[in-house]
C-alpha cells in the first residue's frame, strides 16, 4: 500500500537520517516569527549560507504551485531570516494549489526551513519490490532531476535494473559498481556506494515496497546526499510496523476515505455524478472506463474486495449516499471469491435503511448469482438490473442525463 505518500517530506527525511542517510538539514516552522527564528538558527548554527522554505503538503508541484493568498510558488530562496518569515506567513493558513491538488488546493500548516545546497551533480535512485524479479530491485540512472519515465522512454540505457537477493543484500563491490554506474567520481564513489547501502537498510527496516531518491545528488563541496524522497510501506507490515504507521498525516484526507479505510473498503472520491459500487480494482477501473464511454461521469472509485459482508455493503451505500452531486449509483459485481447474495442482500438492507431515493442500477454475475437476483426481484424495491456491463452503464448515464 503507498500510504507513504501521505507523508510529509520532514517525516521521510526523519526517517532518513534515523538510518544515517546523508539528508539535507531542516527545521520545521508553523508560524512567520518562527520559520525566521529557525532561519536565524540554520544560518548562524547549521552552517548555511542560504535558506530553502518548503510549504509542506501531501503533493508534489509545489515550486510552481499558486497560494490562496496570491503569493507564487511553495518553494522559495532568501539569505534573510525576515524574508523568510514574511514568506511563510502567506504560505501558512493559505491553499496551495498545485498539478497534483484538486481546484481548491491543499491546506498549509507548517513549512520546511532547511539548508540550501548547491547541486552539482544529480542522479536517480530506487529500491522496489519487484514482483518480476521476486524481491528488491535497485533501478537507478545517472540522469537524475527529472521523471524516470522520461529518461526510460528517450534513453532507455541509461536506466540499470539491479536485482539484489532479499538474504544476502548489498555487496560493498555492488555498491560501488552501482556508483559508478551513475558517474560518480573520485570520493564521491565511495560516499554514494555508503548511501545506496544504508537506503538498502532502510528500506529492508521499515518493510518498504519502495523507497525513491530524485535527486541522489552531489553538492559543490563533494557531499553525496539524498534530496527529495519518496517511502511507499507494505500495510501488511503494519503489525511490525505499528510505530510508523501511527505517523501517517491524514490531515488533508477526505474524510469519506478515512470512513471507508475503518470498514476495510478502498474508497476515493471523484467529481462525477455516479457513484459506483465494484468488487476487484480491475473491475472499478473498467467500470468507471465504460461509464464514461456512454457519455457519463463517475463520482468515485470504491472496490468492496473479495471478503466484503453484507454490513460493509450498508456502509458503503452510506458512503456513497452522503456525496451530494450523486444522482444515480451503479453496483456492478462480478462474484467469483464474492458471493453475490451477500451483496444483494447488503444492498436491499442498504436501501430499506437509507430509504434511497437515487435511480439503482445493479449488474450482478458469478457465484449464487440466480438467488441474488430473486432476493432482489422480491425485494419490492426499485432496482434496474441488467445482465451485461455494457448495457447496465447505458442505462445509469440515462438516468443521470
Amino acid at each position: 500500500a503507498e500510504f507513504g505518500k501521505q507523508w510529509y517530506q520532514r517525516r521521510v527525511r526523519g526517517l532518513m537520517d534515523q538510518y544515517g542517510v546523508t539528508i539535507q538539514p531542516f527545521l520545521v516552522a508553523t508560524s512567520g516569527s518562527d520559520a525566521a527564528e529557525k532561519a536565524r538558527i540554520m544560518l548562524s548554527e547549521r552552517g548555511a549560507d542560504e535558506i530553502v522554505l518548503k510549504a509542506q503538503i501531501l503533493a508534489g508541484g509545489r515550486g510552481k504551485g499558486t497560494f490562496s493568498s496570491g503569493l507564487k510558488g511553495g518553494v522559495k530562496l532568501s539569505r534573510e531570516p525576515s524574508e523568510i518569515g514574511q514568506l511563510t506567513e502567506q504560505m501558512i493558513g493559505f491553499n496551495l494549489v498545485t498539478k497534483q491538488t484538486s481546484a481548491q488546493g491543499s491546506p498549509v500548516s507548517n513549512v520546511m526551513v532547511a539548508k540550501a545546497l548547491n547541486i552539482v551533480k544529480e542522479t536517480y535512485l530506487a529500491i522496489v519490490l519487484d514482483r518480476a524479479y521476486g524481491g528488491p530491485v535497485i533501478v537507478a540512472s545517472p540522469d537524475g532531476g527529472v521523471d524516470i519515465e522520461e529518461v526510460a522512454e528517450s534513453t532507455p540505457e541509461r536506466v540499470f535494473k539491479i536485482p539484489v537477493d532479499i538474504f544476502t543484500g548489498i555487496s560493498d563491490e555492488a555498491a560501488l559498481d552501482l556508483a559508478r554506474k551513475l558517474e560518480f567520481e573520485g570520493d564521491s564513489v565511495q560516499q554514494a556506494a555508503v548511501e545506496i547501502k544504508k537506503l538498502y537498510e532502510l528500506f529492508i527496516g521499515v518493510d518498504a515496497t519502495q523507497v525513491e531518491v530524485n535527486p541522489f545528488g552531489l553538492t559543490d563541496q563533494n557531499e553525496v546526499v539524498c534530496f527529495d524522497a519518496k517511502i511507499n510501506f507494505d500495510d501488511n507490515a503494519q503489525f511490525r510496523q505499528q510505530a510508523i504507521f501511527d505517523m501517517e498525516d491524514t490531515s488533508e484526507s477526505d474524510p469519506r476515505e478515512l470512513e471507508a479505510a475503518q470498514h476495510d473498503l478502498n474508497y476515493i472520491a471523484m467529481e462525477g455524478n455516479i457513484a459506483c459500487l465494484v468488487n476487484g480494482a480491475g473491475l472499478a477501473m473498467a467500470t468507471m472506463d465504460i461509464i464514461q464511454l456512454h457519455g457519463g461521469s463517475p463520482a468515485n472509485f470504491l472496490d468492496v474486495g473479495g471478503k466484503v459482508q453484507e454490513s460493509q455493503v450498508e456502509k458503503a451505500f452510506n458512503l456513497l449516499t452522503k456525496d451530494p452531486a450523486v444522482r444515480a449509483i451503479f453496483v456492478n459485481i462480478f462474484g467469483g471469491i464474492v458471493d453475490c447474495k451477500v451483496i444483494a442482500s447488503g444492498i436491499i438492507n442498504a436501501c430499506t435503511k437509507t430509504g434511497l431515493e437515487l435511480p439503482l442500477v445493479v449488474r450482478l454475475k458469478g457465484s449464487n448469482v440466480e438467488a441474488a437476483r430473486e432476493l432482489l426481484a422480491n425485494s419490492g424495491l426499485d432496482i434496474i438490473a441488467h445482465d451485461e456491463l455494457d448495457e447496465a452503464a447505458a442505462a445509469v448515464v440515462r438516468y443521470v442525463k
